[in-house]
């Protein structure tokens, strides 16, 4: 079976789907782009709490974090692509495509689900009524199947190379369903009513915090359209009818309430990248995806990747970019091991007396409890 290609090396002959003729080249650029992904994907993990300006905006604007998710989305475009360039069985490659989602969804829920409870418990386990659904390898997988799908069924005609018009052409089908799920996504989240909801808050007695924990209900008063902000906004209320509250991410969910950002605040790369309202009045917001952070984001993977196709496959310096090619090669296993916390639980695993006298309590001893 062949790789999966939002994280991992799935382009190229170890990913056809289907019988070809012709062994065709493997791009190194896109293992570079996707080994320079995960790496910055480490980056922002582990010196987010350090340096607060490279960790994900709280709200309105972007910041260093806030480009991984849309370059592994760019990545898994560029990949399909090429995985599905002449489709001789759409069937059959539409049932790898969707078993291939199924496979990266499965273990989304297993990384990011909440079976590891992470560097503070050494227990294991999934609340089934806490399942997180919505991961980064989740989401990764859903628009890998949608946009494979639109690939195998709607690319009839023949790629001719060099008019614009012929690729505006030969694309037409895509570019419809493109416009056509923008406008529904702004339909709804402009235009839904969101009314007033109220959520559960636990509240323990420090005295005896396992017998006398309690809860009590906050309410939230909305009873608005198209508002943006984090607690009355359309797509989080339909995230928690749909998905429901208990399964959404906790670390940002009740935070997010508190934050009051609005499209005057500034940021530490306002003067870098363009302000919130730059795009029409439409905030750049990567928990909304507006169409203004979208369009920054994907601009930026794509002139990024450009830039990286000069340099390894046009130009051939590999040598510079050498440490990054194995890293797209293995960047799924690299993925599992130390964003994902499995190397860091390992070691939490060998301890001396106690529990808490391991490296990792060490490192963090002297980092960022400091």
């Amino acid at each position: 079976m062949a790789e999966y290609v939002a994280l991992s090396g799935g382009q190229g002959e170890e990913a056809e789907p289907v019988d070809s003729k012709a062994m065709r080249r493997r791009i190194a650029s896109l293992d570079v782009f996707r080994g320079l992904s995960i790496a910055l994907m480490i980056f922002v993990d582990y010196a987010g709490s350090v340096f607060p300006f490279v960790a994900h905006s709280p709200w309105h604007g972007v910041r260093l974090a806030d480009f991984v998710t849309p370059f592994f989305l760019f990545i898994a475009g560029i990949s399909l692509s090429l995985v599905y360039k002449k489709t001789s069985n759409k069937l059959r490659a539409t049932q790898q495509a969707v078993l291939r989602a199924l496979e990266l969804f499965l273990l989304g829920i297993l990384l990011q689900g909440g079976y590891f409870h992470g560097v503070n418990s050494l227990s294991f386990g999934i609340d089934v009524e806490k399942i997180r659904w919505s991961g980064i390898l989740q989401r990764i997988a859903v628009g890998y199947v949608v946009a494979a799908v639109c690939e195998i069924w709607l690319s009839n005609t023949p790629r001719n190379a060099g008019h614009v018009g012929v690729f505006f052409r030969n694309y037409f089908l895509h570019w419809i369903v493109l416009v056509s799920l923008s406008g529904i996504y702004l339909g709804l989240l402009y235009g839904l009513y969101v009314p007033d909801w109220q959520f559960e808050v636990q509240q323990a007695n420090l005295s005896d915090f396992y017998k006398n924990s309690t809860y009590i209900i906050k309410k939230v008063t909305c009873g608005v359209r198209g508002d943006l902000g984090p607690a009355c906004n359309s797509a989080g209320m339909i995230d928690r009818y749909v998905l429901g509250i208990e399964h959404l991410y906790k670390k940002s969910a009740y935070r997010n309430l508190k934050i009051l950002y609005d499209c005057g605040d500034l940021h530490p790369w306002s003067s870098i990248w363009p302000h919130p309202c730059a795009v029409g009045g439409d905030p750049l917001n990567k928990q909304l995806y507006t169409v203004s952070y979208a369009l920054l984001t994907t601009g930026s993977a794509g002139l990024t990747f450009c830039a990286l196709y000069v340099l390894v496959d046009v130009g051939g310096y590999r040598c510079l970019t050498c440490i990054l090619e194995w890293m797209g090669r293995h960047s799924l296993s690299i993925f599992i091991l130390v964003p994902s916390n499995i190397a860091i639980i390992i070691l939490q695993g060998f301890y001396w007396r106690t529990p808490k006298n391991n490296i990792v309590h060490w490192v963090l001893s002297f980092t960022a409890h400091r």
